[in-house]
């Protein structure tokens, strides 16, 4: 059982060092970034801390909805969305460090860049959904909030996503004067990170179960 959690760990972890170049690339095509990641990106601008940091605080803020939020129903395994958030934000610094060095000089060059940081993401994604060990908490506090009111997660989904958004466009305007990490790249995200996810996520999860965590079904088989 160790092993099959540690393994279930290790692809979730691998699945955020992949999400977190995803976002460092979106953040140097400076076409937008993806809707979870506007917020982090808007605020980092306006405090000068770095998009990691801005990352950890609001998986903080997300994590303290959902307590105040489900209260008595709260499960506290959740709170390993703390542990997992702070490696979050410390992969994307990395991350946002390593593809400093990249350039272009044309438009169509920084789609290239959004494309495969909409790609990275997507797979990232993938591999969360995959490990199924513990929900970041921007999936987490949309849970939350369906359990309270009964709304599917899809609708709920998207107002959370469309929240984020329409928040960093007021805090850009208003604090920086200009619209920052929102724009066609945030739109492209929004629609295609999902579609991404869904058509990797039935090979993943095979090849996952087939050479990864085998040893789980080895112990359903005996049970």
């Amino acid at each position: 059982m160790k092993t099959i959690i540690l393994k279930r760990y290790l692809l979730l972890i691998f699945g955020l060092f992949i999400m977190a170049f995803g976002i460092a690339l979106s953040i140097k095509a400076d076409l937008g970034t993806s809707p979870i990641s506007s917020f982090p990106y808007v605020t980092s601008l306006m405090s000068g801390l770095t998009v990691g940091n801005m990352t950890i605080f609001l998986h903080c803020v997300l994590i303290l909805i959902q307590i105040l939020l489900l209260r008595r129903q709260y499960e506290w395994i959740q709170l390993l969305q703390l542990p997992t958030a702070i490696l979050f934000g410390y992969l994307t610094d990395f991350a946002v460090w390593t593809v400093q060095g990249i350039s272009y000089s044309s438009y169509w060059q920084q789609w290239v860049l959004c494309i495969m940081g909409i790609l990275l993401v997507g797979i990232g994604v993938s591999f969360e959904v995959t490990a199924n060990a513990v929900t970041l908490a921007g999936e987490g506090v949309v849970l939350a909030v369906c359990k309270v009111t009964g709304q599917p997660f899809g609708k709920m989904k998207v107002s959370f996503d469309t929240t984020l958004v329409l928040l960093s466009v007021f805090l850009s305007v208003v604090f920086l004067h200009s619209l920052e990490g929102v724009r066609e790249g945030t739109i492209a995200a929004a629609l295609c990170v999902g579609i991404v996810s869904r058509n990797i996520n039935p090979h993943l999860k095979k090849w996952a179960e087939q050479y990864f965590l085998y040893t789980e079904k080895k112990e359903e088989k005996t049970a």
